[in-house]
């Protein structure tokens, strides 16, 4: 008895472990599998349009091409008993058995004041992520469906949420409070939040590595423009300031949202358009930003710079207030920590165009952000440097892994 079970544990020990990262939205479902020794991503794959007609799944073994297919999927629970399926499929999967999944880290938007990083996840906060639901009503539902289906499917596992906001929960006072009535931060919890964390944490201590300086010693502005743009100060490995607010729609110019603007703008449009609040909020989440300025049916970054090099001028004008708002912030940040030892440029834009970068970077050689124009136009760079001799800023472009940097939290917690 004693060699069997000790021939067990030794095979335990040496079988190889993953972390699943689940990221569950509204009407999709997004995985990726970690090695858990190397944290080395083994598969991803999403499964698109749950509940609706054309339900898509998309998984792509490493290595391998990608397949997709449709099949009806009815809701999250269904969506990851189909994941668990996939990866234990002897044709397609790369496990033996669910057992072989360590932990599961969750993406969750919204933590509130309660939560100000990773979690084992239990009673106490689901009911958090319940409790967030009013501020974050389009992502925090579906994240803890995503939770409570693999409470059914991966009854054994471990799971860890990782929140949006929770980088942010470093944020003094005075630069999360507005000039509201105090009583609405007390009895309503409106303020400052702030998103896209888990992104901002990740590259600037791959910027720290880059540098080759302990984090705690820098001062870093990170860049996070896609279709949802934010600005973050970060002083010390600590985020002091984000350009995001109480929703994501505050900040720089994004896709369709308008960013900031004069709250004065809402009783206009009720009072001379007649528009409704629903109206009000579909025209600055949906409808504004690049898609609305630019004008050319696109919120696609790239269609606008190509009308812009056509000769639309109001393409142009729409890429000169996208640029303008985002050097506003970085000089405000520079000046709100006192110095800025780097500049961070990552999310789709950020990562992939580089007349953007040499848009924002341009005529400010005061502050030491000097642009090597060779460097920052070479394609065949992914994790790099693009600041000129003479600037004393470094500017680098890292490409976002927010997946990586919750399996890399969810084996931080567990392990601990």
């Amino acid at each position: 008895m004693y060699k069997i079970a000790a021939y067990l544990a030794k095979i335990y020990r040496n079988r190889i472990m993953y972390v699943l990262i689940i990221n569950a939205g509204s009407s999709s479902v997004k995985f990726t599998l970690f090695r858990k020794d190397k944290v080395q991503v083994v598969v991803d794959g999403l499964v698109e349009r749950i509940g609706r007609n054309g339900t898509a799944v998309h998984y792509q073994n490493s290595g391998k091409d990608r397949i997709t297919w449709k099949t009806p999927v009815a809701d999250a629970r269904r969506a990851v008993r189909l994941i668990a399926e996939l990866l234990t499929d002897k044709a397609c999967g790369v496990l033996r058995s669910k057992e072989e999944i360590a932990a599961i880290g969750h993406r969750v938007v919204h933590g509130g004041e309660k939560i100000n990083s990773s979690v084992i996840i239990d009673a106490r906060v689901k009911q958090i992520i319940k409790e967030c639901f009013p501020l974050a009503p389009l992502h925090n539902p579906p994240n803890l469906d995503g939770i409570e289906a693999c409470e059914i499917i991966f009854q054994q596992v471990r799971q860890v949420a990782v929140f949006d906001t929770a980088f942010h929960t470093t944020l003094p006072q005075y630069a999360y409070l507005y000039g509201l009535p105090y009583a609405l931060y007390k009895e309503d919890k409106i303020r400052r939040y702030g998103f896209h964390g888990t992104s901002h944490k990740y590259v600037s201590h791959i910027a720290a590595e880059i540098i080759n300086r302990p984090i705690e010693t820098l001062k870093i502005v990170t860049c996070h423009l896609g279709n949802g743009c934010s600005i973050t100060a970060i002083d010390g490995g600590r985020s002091i300031d984000t350009s995001m607010g109480f929703t994501p729609l505050e900040g720089l110019l994004m896709g369709t949202r308008c960013g900031d603007i004069d709250p004065a703008v809402v009783f206009y449009l009720m009072a001379h358009k007649r528009l409704d609040l629903k109206q009000i909020n579909d025209l600055f989440n949906k409808q504004s930003g690049l898609l609305g300025l630019a004008g050319i049916g696109s919120s696609d970054l790239r269609d606008i710079l190509e009308a812009r090099e056509s000769g639309n001028r109001q393409a142009d004008t729409a890429v000169r207030v996208f640029v303008y708002r985002i050097k506003k912030y970085i000089g405000a940040y520079a000046f709100a920590m006192g110095a800025i030892d780097a500049v961070v440029f990552t999310g789709g834009i950020g990562e992939n165009s580089p007349l953007i970068r040499q848009m924002v970077c341009q005529d400010l050689e005061e502050l030491g952000i000097v642009i090597d124009p060779e460097e920052n136009a070479d394609p065949k760079k992914t994790c790099f440097e693009i600041q000129g001799k003479a600037g004393t800023v470094k500017i680098l472009v890292i490409p976002t892994d927010e997946e990586k940097e919750i399996a890399l939290q969810t084996l931080k917690l567990l392990s601990a």
